[in-house]
């Protein structure tokens, strides 16, 4: 079951008597554990028929103990095992899991990492009650997500901006909604959030990022490159070195890939749509960058980018008295210069 069919039965009160909830994206698994604990039961309710656990200091033995027991005065009762992954006995509750009280709802939030589907306790939950794997999103589909979190908040916002937050927030969507949160807490509803709003509000600026810096280096804009790279090396919070090789391999895996589908004579829709693109600009772009690297230009700007990636961890021993804005400024010097021109 996807999240959006999840959240609305659980709305519904059409509950299980088990919720597995696992995978690397703690948000959903917050967003499902919040909606089953306000609606399964109410107000006067949980006193006596509410209890949350955690992982590391919950044997599974409570667990069970509390499982068994009846309501009272209720429907039902609620038990929520809390980052279950800490938990050293969790595989013992498969045995409670064959044969699951049927006025008890427990729910086993496990974060960061998926539960071993080979597990029998994993078989009998998923014989039993519901297992949601909360997937993290790829970085290509985050302004997307962006877009329609605020739409459903009444609020609409640019794709240059959606891109820009996306950029610099990562994949996180507990970060992001943070920000985002923060964001509207300023702006009345039907705002449309720019650029410029995104630099005044969140503190990023819409010339001076990431996003900017690997168009600079793609469409060979020197002047352009060295200006952004002195605002980050004013401001090393804004761009730290692991953050933008990460960003500008992912960029310039999207122009690689974009040569091979030209090859193809894939359409140009077909094209947006492999790359994760919404907007034909977009595309206009990474286009640019293709006819300004070649085939093995790339290979190269991925050995460079690896190199520099490592040298940020601290690999190789011509690091010494080196600051990290000295390396980001060598990086880009040789990405826009240890190459052929395609």
């Amino acid at each position: 079951m996807d999240f959006s069919a999840l959240l609305k039965s659980i709305k519904a009160k059409d509950f299980k008597p088990l919720y597995l909830l696992h995978g690397e994206e703690p948000y959903f698994i917050d967003q499902l554990e919040e909606a089953i604990e306000r609606h399964a039961l109410a107000e006067h309710e949980r006193a006596f028929n509410q209890t949350i656990a955690y992982g590391k200091d919950t044997e599974y033995l409570q667990i069970v103990d509390a499982a068994r027991r009846f309501p009272m005065m209720a429907e039902r009762q609620l038990v929520i095992l809390r980052e279950a992954q800490d938990m050293r006995e969790l595989k013992e509750l498969a045995a409670y899991a064959e044969k699951p009280s049927p006025t008890t709802i427990l729910v086993i939030s496990h974060k960061h990492k998926k539960l071993n589907g080979n597990l029998t306790l994993f078989k009998n939950i998923r014989k039993n009650g519901v297992v949601f794997e909360s997937k993290g999103l790829y970085d290509n589909k985050v302004p997307a997500w962006i877009t329609h979190y605020l739409k459903d908040r009444k609020y609409a916002i640019k794709p240059e901006a959606s891109n820009l937050l996306a950029e610099y927030l990562g994949t996180s969507l507990g970060k992001i909604t943070n920000e985002l949160d923060k964001l509207m807490l300023n702006l009345a509803k039907g705002t449309e959030v720019t650029t410029e709003i995104v630099e005044e509000q969140v503190g990023i600026s819409k010339d001076h990022n990431v996003f900017e810096l690997q168009r600079a280096i793609g469409h060979g804009e020197t002047t352009k490159a060295a200006r952004i790279l002195q605002y980050f090396r004013a401001n090393p919070k804004a761009a730290p070195l692991p953050m933008v090789t990460g960003s500008l391999y992912n960029y310039f895996s999207k122009v690689f890939l974009l040569k091979e589908l030209h090859a193809k004579r894939e359409s140009r829709q077909a094209i947006m749509k492999t790359l994760g693109l919404r907007f034909d600009f977009f595309l206009a772009d990474y286009e640019r960058t293709a006819r300004n690297y070649s085939v093995k230009d790339l290979y190269q700007v991925f050995a460079l980018l690896r190199e520099y990636d490592l040298k940020s961890k601290g690999v190789g021993s011509n690091l010494a008295g080196k600051e990290e804005s000295e390396l980001m400024k060598e990086m880009v010097w040789r990405l826009m210069h240890d190459r052929e021109r395609a």
